[in-house]
């Protein structure tokens, strides 16, 4: 299924009713939201390249936000270090978890809230993350971020 479809998928099924949306079982719920804070903290340490960890490394990784989509695990680690290149710009990370949703049998949706907390500002915004476990792990495949 291509990721264009699965999003799709994901919205109608987030726009109908309550009752069709499958929760995630509680272990993969938590392992998702383990891999979450740990990116949480690797970015509150400065570490970018641990922050990925969260992500797919693979070129069919998507990221999308406010300058368009940027491809692969590599292209998206570029991207985060243009825009965040030391701890200052990079500020404290708060991540808020809105909505867990089971998309198949090795796939979620994660739909949530960031917050960067930084000396002159605290930008904040929404993600959709779409996760795949991979090789026995949950990954993030796509992420849009605003």
């Amino acid at each position: 299924m291509s990721l264009s479809l699965l999003l799709l998928f994901a919205c109608i099924m987030g726009s109908s009713s309550s009752a069709l949306a499958q929760a995630l079982p509680a272990k993969e719920d938590a392992a998702i939201r383990s891999v979450m804070d740990r990116q949480q903290d690797d970015w509150n340490a400065g570490n970018l390249e641990g922050f990925m960890n969260g992500y797919w490394r693979s070129e069919q990784l998507k990221f999308v936000g406010k300058t368009g989509v940027t491809y692969g695990w590599q292209g998206t680690l570029d991207r985060y270090k243009r825009g965040y290149h030391d701890k200052a710009t990079m500020g404290k990370l708060t991540f808020t978890i809105l909505h867990v949703e089971k998309i198949s049998a090795k796939s979620a949706l994660v739909v949530g809230k960031w917050q960067l907390q930084r000396a002159a500002d605290a930008p904040e915004g929404h993600f959709s993350l779409v996760w795949k476990k991979v090789n026995g792990s949950w990954v993030i495949v796509a992420d849009h971020s605003s």
